[in-house]
């Protein structure tokens, strides 16, 4: 099993939440984050006065699937998230040992 971690612009969320449900991935955590990368964040001018913004508004899904399904979860949030402009994310895979459901006690794939 892996957990793939998707940092994506906040407007491409519902593109990205509905190819996924496209695919069978129903399942997912959403946290609104702030950061940046190699944008450094960007200047805005307000009342005349030029200021930086460092951290910019992101949006954090993450979601658990089998080994098998990676690929095809990866290449359906490139596609749905890309906008070809800087600043359109990053996709972070890890591996997961164990998943236990607390309602239940099921475990591994069938806790998912």
């Amino acid at each position: 099993m892996k957990k793939i971690e998707a940092v994506i612009k906040p407007f491409k969320l519902e593109d990205v939440k509905d190819a996924l449900a496209e695919i069978g991935i129903t399942g997912m955590t959403v946290s609104e984050v702030k950061g940046y990368g190699r944008q450094k964040g960007h200047s805005e001018l307000y009342r005349g006065a030029e200021y930086v913004v460092d951290f910019l508004p992101k949006i954090k899904m993450e979601m658990v699937v089998d080994e098998a399904m990676v690929d095809q979860v990866v290449n359906t949030v490139v596609e749905a998230a890309r906008t070809g402009k800087i600043g359109d994310g990053k996709i972070f895979i890890s591996d997961i040992n164990q998943i236990i459901r607390i309602r239940t006690g099921e475990t591994d794939s069938d806790a998912i």
